[in-house]
């Protein structure tokens, strides 16, 4: 099943097991500014402060969820207008996820549903190499997503000859980055998960739909696949996926 459609049919159990559905609950979705976003890191490289990306917030009573997106839009409603939208596109898809995240945090299911700021990034940018070291050993790695701190942290532990790094977006693709050339996500990926022994994802991929040929790939070829960032959190909670968060608010 689609990791949508899985996602949503869990968000429908949990809004009737609770009580939610004729509930008056508001839900609110802004574009945050990069400041608000991820504060002010000393490295400037990272997606949110180039403007490919933008981070949207959601509020479900007194609790927030956030998640990625390169298709913001703002919304209000109720969570029964949440369940009744399409998704089918990534602006929907990613105030869906926001509404999820903000949803499994009001229910004390999850903590830690906003990004991290300043210098919180590079410190769990490192976290996570040293996690695929501490679990994997010395193996090759797969990045899909281009998060410059931690393929900076995964060159550094493994090597440039040990780390690949695949990215939707074009201005990347094709240039060096930490000594590791940026590969096309739209026709590459299928070769680095093959390549690699550890595959790293950012949750993103669940929001512009490319998660589940990823997942459906490293599978097939029985690759170890890792979520990162605060996009997955009901993801990884619901569905049980293995997430790599380590700086989360």
């Amino acid at each position: 099943m689609n990791i949508c459609d899985s996602l949503k049919k869990r968000m429908i159990e949990l809004v009737k097991d609770n009580h939610l559905e004729n509930e008056a609950v508001r839900v609110k979705i802004g574009t945050l500014s990069v400041k608000q976003a991820i504060g002010s890191p000393v490295r400037q490289d990272f997606p949110l402060l180039q403007g490919k990306e933008v981070m949207i917030e959601a509020q479900v009573m007194d609790s927030f969820g956030q998640a990625f997106t390169d298709k913001p839009k703002e919304f209000n409603g109720s969570l029964k207008d949440i369940l009744a939208l399409s998704l089918n596109t990534n602006d929907n898809r990613a105030i869906f996820v926001a509404t999820l995240n903000a949803v499994v945090s009001h229910l004390k299911m999850v903590t830690g549903t906003r990004h991290c700021h300043d210098e919180e990034p590079e410190e769990c940018a490192k976290r996570i190499a040293e996690y695929v070291l501490e679990n994997s050993g010395k193996i090759k790695v797969g990045l899909i997503g281009l998060q410059p701190a931690i393929l900076d942290n995964l060159v550094h532990t493994f090597g440039n000859e040990n780390v690949r790094c695949t990215d939707l977006n074009p201005d990347n693709v094709g240039k060096r980055k930490y000594g590791v050339e940026i590969w096309d996500g739209k026709t590459d990926t299928d070769k680095m998960i093959e390549w690699g022994d550890v595959i790293l994802a950012t949750s993103s991929t669940i929001n512009n739909n490319t998660y589940n040929d990823i997942n459906k790939t490293a599978y097939e070829k029985g690759k170890r696949l890792i979520i990162f960032g605060v996009t997955g959190t009901a993801a990884s909670a619901l569905l049980g996926l293995e997430r790599v968060c380590f700086q989360p608010h």
